[in-house]
């Protein structure tokens, strides 16, 4: 006898999405993952704006490889009455209703959660947008990198001095909004098991972002001055970032307290009587004399290769890392050691993709979708007709 089929933990949920860009697909990917039906509602003809960001992935855009697979694409024309009357009629046996158009564009289709509420009670409204309801920038439209500006992220990222300030290297206010509502989904489905009930879920990039700036934040509070921006070494800290070796590679080193200098010291620069200097006595000092210490640390690493410091900080207990660039990603041992990788497939073929973190369901994964790929399936499931659907096809609804 076969064995039972193990359930996945959002098996028998419907969600119902109208987004683009990274924050709400990202959102829902992870919904989707966990076993979730989730259907990918996009602009007739053009779809999601971030199908066209780039085209890097053998013709597709990174982002939307990256963020829309394990999902069904509806193609449809939300400015027609039929079209409107379809994702009625989803919505209606959904259970979680996900947007992040621009502000105020789901309530002027009769979208917003009051609305909705009356209709469907159980009904879990997920809303995501810059800066939220409300307040005097509620209407402002918002990109990542707008966010990282607002939220005072890139006051404190990049090299000292004017025009140092940088943005991350990829989208962290996005990231940050797409995973704070997924879980805010999950927590809605977990009461909403308890009262019957659906809920409101209003999450915005700039809180979001603000979240994750808690340390900066307390750093300057009350007045006192921010982190200074110190490139890729910690701001505070010291020594904790990179160091050129001397075969022109670099090693990325960090020390967390004073027991680890002394460690350092004696069994990494084989200088023990750097230890009791007092310029280097306590972290504050390090710091704040990072320049001298700075140099000290390159001369002698100068004369040494990579993988002889490597050595060294791995026999000391001291933490490091390699500097490595995305080709050196795809190919990390690690990720590689511990089967990490799988295959995806594409409207061009399969591509890799990492696993998910933590609990993983590969059963759940599967492909990018085209633009379209499921609007006649999923107008079967609702009872169209074929002739039906031939009919909104040439009308120009989806």
């Amino acid at each position: 006898m076969a064995a039972n089929k193990a359930p996945l933990p959002l098996e028998g949920v419907t969600v119902i999405s109208l987004e683009q860009a990274i924050a709400a697909p990202l959102c829902t990917r992870q919904l989707a993952e966990q076993g979730a039906r989730v259907v990918k509602v996009e602009r007739l003809g053009t779809g999601d704006f971030a199908r066209d960001y780039d085209t890097r992935v053998k013709g597709l855009s990174s982002h939307f490889v990256w963020v829309n697979r394990s999902k069904e694409s509806l193609a449809l024309n939300l400015k027609t009455a039929e079209g409107q009357e379809i994702l009625h009629q989803l919505l209606a046996d959904a259970d979680v209703f996900v947007q992040n158009l621009a502000p105020g564009a789901t309530a002027r289709m009769g979208l917003s959660f009051s609305e909705l509420s009356a209709q469907y009670t159980s009904l879990i409204v997920c809303d995501v947008s810059g800066y939220g309801e409300g307040g005097p920038y509620r209407n402002k439209k918002a990109y990542d990198l707008l966010i990282q500006s607002e939220s005072g992220f890139l006051s404190v990222t990049g090299t000292p001095g004017t025009g140092g300030m940088a943005k991350a290297g990829c989208s962290v206010a996005d990231i940050a909004a797409g995973m704070y509502a997924s879980n805010a989904i999950l927590s809605a489905l977990l009461l909403r098991g308890r009262t019957g009930e659906g809920s409101h879920i209003d999450v915005s990039l700039l809180e979001s972002l603000v979240e994750w700036m808690g340390y900066p934040m307390y750093y300057s509070f009350d007045g006192a001055q921010p982190p200074p921006r110190a490139g890729a070494s910690h701001s505070t800290i010291y020594p904790y970032g990179p160091f050129p070796v001397g075969d022109g590679k670099t090693v990325m080193l960090g020390l967390q307290n004073d027991r680890e200098w002394r460690v350092f010291c004696e069994r990494v620069l084989e200088r023990s009587e750097l230890a009791g200097d007092a310029r280097f006595s306590d972290n504050a000092r390090r710091s704040a004399n990072r320049d001298q210490l700075g140099a000290l640390i390159g001369t002698i690493f100068s004369e040494m290769t990579l993988d002889e410091v490597l050595t060294r900080l791995d026999e000391a207990g001291i933490a490091n890392a390699s500097v490595n660039d995305m080709s050196q990603v795809w190919q990390h041992p690690q990720l590689a050691a511990r089967d990490r990788w799988l295959e995806v497939a594409t409207p061009v073929g399969p591509v890799p993709a990492l696993k998910a973190p933590g609990l993983w369901f590969p059963e759940a994964v599967s492909a990018v979708p085209y633009l379209g790929e499921h609007s006649s399936l999923i107008l079967e499931q609702l009872g169209y007709s074929r002739d039906k659907i031939d009919q909104l096809k040439s009308a120009g609804v989806i």
